[in-house]
């Protein structure tokens, strides 16, 4: 597959990664030199270092042997004219990221009218799974596949002696249950049953829905457990808005500080219903004053991420349930496992999955990227010509680093072991590193299929 990058910013780089994984053709186009030789030194790629509004260059480029274009420059505009230009000279399907509120509402006409085949809204998806995190009954952070049959949970075990110390064959009361992967040091272990846990790791443990609630419910501190009625927004950018927007529908009482006073002014104008401070919401003064303590939950989402790391850390200590963080670059994964945030959404790994889910195509239902970027779950479909289907699990001789995790066949969940057969429809929950992703494909997809439904 023939791919386009026009943008190299923390989005862009992080598809060109993921591409790469996925055995792509990538070139990276970008204005900016300096950001051309970072890409040169970092990734195995075709870069170009020009305007991607300059469409003498998609010309040059012979776009029209592209099979897709993904346009991430900082300027929306020119992610649709782009878009359009290039879908009018051959390309085979584009895909813009659009963040500006005020063409959220007329995503669905940009698409039709522009010819644009995919429109993708970082912010908006972020503040989607943050809204989803602090509205669900426990603490931990989780995923949920096949319709929500199959959950994944993150547990720091801290210094738990349940835990600490112990083989992982040693555990009990996991049943239906599987210890897929393991978090340390910002790195992913696909572990076996001789593999001891250490202080703050981060177990990823994947099984049927009632099974992980009832670990979530254990682990989370249950009793604790509060009605989620008030939350304070560090940041009234884009995903403060769009969170702000989203927790209005769902009638949780909502408080925004942000330090631009034009811009509060702009958010009162959107958001009603919901309380609008203009102030520094890193002083903790101004939390103090504004009662922070009869708060739920507080997400910083200022565009520092050091600043919202600290801070969602730094209210802990007011007793907030739920304390969430926005990120957007890559570094800080090595000390997020150490770090007792409740949770941290990555907006370019929340795009990222979307998109690679658009690449692959039938069969392809649902991709969630771990913290440390290099190891995913993947939700796959079997279908027919898959070379899995008929064969027991022992037989595929699966690669190092690559692990089914769970089966979801006839409305029931199983958690399987080397005897198990794979039919044709049934839903697998697939681990992945980084560096096995391509053989997915391999496995799992059909052998004739379209990359693109």
């Amino acid at each position: 597959m023939k791919v386009l990058i026009a943008g190299a910013g923390k989005l862009g780089m992080k598809l060109a990664q993921a591409l790469l994984a996925e055995d792509c053709d990538v070139t990276v186009l970008d204005s900016d030199e300096n950001v051309i030789d970072y890409v040169n030194n970092t990734l195995d790629v075709l870069t170009v270092n020009e305007n991607a509004l300059n469409f003498e260059v998609l010309k040059e480029l012979d776009i029209e042997t592209y099979d897709l274009l993904l346009a991430t420059t900082t300027s929306d505009e020119a992610n649709v004219l782009v878009s359009t230009i290039a879908k009018k000279l051959g390309v085979n399907e584009v895909i813009a990221r659009v963040r500006n509120p005020e063409y959220h509402s007329q995503l669905q006409l940009i698409k039709e009218e522009l010819g644009i085949d995919h429109v993708i809204n970082p912010d908006y998806a972020t503040a989607e799974a943050i809204e989803k995190y602090l509205l669900k009954r426990y603490l931990l952070m989780s995923d949920e596949f096949a319709g929500g049959r199959v959950k994944l949970v993150d547990f720091n075990i801290g210094q738990d002696p349940e835990f600490v110390g112990k083989k992982i064959m040693e555990l009990t009361g996991f049943k239906n249950m599987l210890i897929a992967a393991i978090s340390r040091n910002g790195k992913s272990i696909v572990p076996n049953g001789s593999t001891v846990l250490r202080e703050k790791d981060v177990i990823m443990l994947v099984g049927e829905s009632s099974q992980i609630d009832a670990f979530d419910a254990r682990y989370s501190g249950i009793n604790k457990h509060q009605q989620l009625r008030r939350v304070m927004i560090i940041g009234g950018g884009k995903l403060g808005l769009y969170l702000g927007l989203l927790l209005d529908e769902a009638n949780v009482e909502t408080t925004i500080v942000e330090i631009n006073r034009a811009r509060c002014e702009q958010l009162m104008e959107r958001l009603p219903d919901s309380m609008i401070i203009n102030a520094d919401g890193t002083d903790f003064n101004v939390l103090e004053e504004e009662m922070l303590k009869t708060y739920d939950a507080f997400v910083c989402a200022t565009g520092i991420d050091e600043t919202n790391l600290l801070m969602a850390l730094a209210v802990k200590q007011f007793g907030i349930y739920k304390s969430v963080a926005k990120t957007s670059r890559q570094n800080y994964k090595k000390i997020l496992d150490r770090l007792e945030v409740d949770a941290a959404f990555n907006t370019s790994y929340t795009t990222a999955k979307e998109i690679i889910k658009l690449i692959r195509g039938s069969g392809s239902i649902t991709v969630s990227l771990m913290n440390d970027g290099e190891t995913e779950f993947s939700e796959i479909q079997l279908k027919r010509g898959a070379v899995a289907i008929g064969q027991k699990i022992s037989e595929l001789n699966l690669p190092e680093g690559m692990l089914i995790t769970s089966i979801v066949r006839d409305g029931g969940v199983i958690i399987p072991g080397g005897g198990d057969t794979l039919r044709e429809n049934d839903r697998i929950v697939v681990l992945t590193t980084y560096k096995k992703v391509n053989s997915l494909k391999e496995y799992f997809f059909p052998r004739a299929r379209r990359w693109f439904r």
